[in-house]
């Protein structure tokens, strides 16, 4: 038992007394495949996001080799090679070399470098090494000119262009005409670049050809401006309707005009300012109160004549605004302003005439609206030359002639005044040689006093009705 109690407690005591060293910790894997692959990974990723964004390998524009490039960066480097592209310019007494960017030579780059991208991705692999692309290339006129000139400056003349001005002795617009000048052909020239850039070559050779070249106003265009100007002298005015009631001379309308040349052609303005010094003085011009006028007619109602012209009356209406609206319309080539008026209608009186020859009485009667105006002693043909009866209409009025005095006449009788016609050689007439009025006296004529006659001349219009009765 004791033996079994020791070794129970030897037990205990390895038991309680000795510790125990603790089980070693559990190796971990080391993950080496990950942390190498992971820089690997990034690579890879890295190929393929610049796949997305780069130009294919081997793709080119014009001979500028543009793969592995972002498309702006393509689009500067197309862009730079044509502005290094040396042009060496020959001809007699010129030897100048130039660049693309003197000339100012560009291209559209971006879109060719964005259409470059968009054929030709670099993930796209069957789109390698394409073909090279060509691309139109344009020069700037007036940098390209400029550079020229200070190259070859005896291959230049300028042109004339020409020019509208007013002459006032003749009271008009005139034309000095323009003249061609000289310079180098700049189409040869961008031909030239055009197709070294197209090659991919970065020098080429330009003969300096020397070619006319326009004015930039023609005469053609010069004389058409002065047309215009002539019009507007010749209409300018201000108008009431058709009538042109206050004309503006055409020294005083030139005063207002200025002519500029611009642009190939000729700018037009006018001076409102001045325009509106004669505004002001319109009213006086215009304004009038209506006056009734009188007409002469036949027995039927027919106008034959004005005896006191008919005017309505008027009265200008606002000013404000003329002068410039007219330097508007001016500038446009047109002269005419019409003006707006209030209008104050006036009436027109109707006056009939007519005459009557009374052979029997040796008597003419004159009517007015039906009613006896005047009657006067008369003298008419005597045997042999009687005047004629019948209904007539007076046709011509003769201030003074000589009667007879040809062959086939039994008379001759100078300067008989006042005449006036209303039947084939019979007329209303002065006399002078007798004054046995009442009485038949002539060669077929009615004889009157001078005075009496020169009344009748301007009473009887063309027209009125005369009967002749026995």
């Amino acid at each position: 038992m004791a033996d079994q109690s020791q070794q129970s407690g030897a037990d205990s005591t390895s038991t309680q007394g000795v510790a125990w060293a603790p089980a070693p910790p559990r190796k971990r894997k080391r993950h080496l495949g990950l942390w190498i692959g992971t820089p690997i990974g990034v690579a890879v990723a890295g190929v393929v996001a610049a796949s997305l964004i780069l130009i294919a390998p081997g793709t080119a524009v014009a001979g500028v080799q543009i793969g592995g490039m972002t498309p702006g960066s393509a689009a500067a480097a197309i862009q730079e090679k044509l502005e290094n592209t040396t042009i060496e310019l020959s001809g007699d007494g010129i030897d100048a070399t130039l660049t693309g960017a003197q000339l100012g030579a560009t291209v559209d780059a971006s879109s060719l470098a964005s259409a470059a991208y968009s054929e030709h991705p670099m993930w796209k692999v069957g789109s390698w090494f394409s073909d090279t692309k060509q691309a139109h290339v344009t020069l700037d006129h007036d940098a390209a000119e400029a550079a020229l000139r200070a190259a070859a400056p005896a291959l230049f003349e300028d042109a004339v262009d020409a020019a509208v001005t007013y002459d006032a002795d003749s009271e008009k617009y005139t034309v000095t005409a323009a003249k061609k000048g000289a310079g180098v052909d700049l189409d040869a020239v961008a031909s030239a670049l055009q197709s070294a850039f197209d090659a991919g070559h970065t020098t080429v050779s330009v003969a300096a050809t020397q070619v006319a070249t326009d004015p930039a106003i023609s005469t053609a265009t010069a004389k058409a401006t002065a047309k215009t100007l002539n019009s507007v002298l010749g209409d300018a005015g201000f108008y009431v309707g058709k009538e042109r009631t206050v004309p503006v001379d055409r020294e005083v309308a030139a005063s207002w005009l200025t002519v500029t040349p611009r642009d190939g052609s000729f700018d037009i303005t006018a001076d409102a300012t001045a325009i509106d010094k004669v505004v002001s003085t319109l009213a006086k011009k215009i304004d009038r109160a209506p006056q009734n006028g009188t007409v002469i007619t036949n027995t039927s109602g027919t106008v034959l004549s004005t005896e006191k012209e008919t005017l309505d009356g008027r009265k200008l209406g606002d000013t404000s605004g003329i002068a410039a609206a007219f330097a508007t319309q001016l500038a446009s080539g047109d002269g005419k302003y019409e003006l707006t008026v209030s209008v104050d209608k006036a009436t027109t009186t109707k006056i009939s005439r007519y005459a009557v020859v009374d052979l029997s009485e040796q008597r003419a009667y004159f009517y007015q609206n039906g009613k006896l105006w005047n009657s006067y002693l008369v003298s008419t043909g005597r045997a042999g030359h009687a005047t004629p009866t019948g209904h007539f209409t007076v046709f011509a009025h003769v201030g003074i002639q000589d009667m007879g005095c040809v062959a086939g006449y039994d008379y001759c009788t100078k300067d008989v005044p006042w005449v006036t016609y209303f039947a084939p050689d019979i007329a209303f007439h002065g006399t002078y040689w007798h004054n046995n009025f009442g009485h038949v006296m002539s060669h077929g004529c009615v004889n009157m006093p001078i005075s009496i006659a020169k009344t009748i001349y301007y009473w009887a219009p063309n027209g009125m009705e005369v009967t002749v009765q026995p």
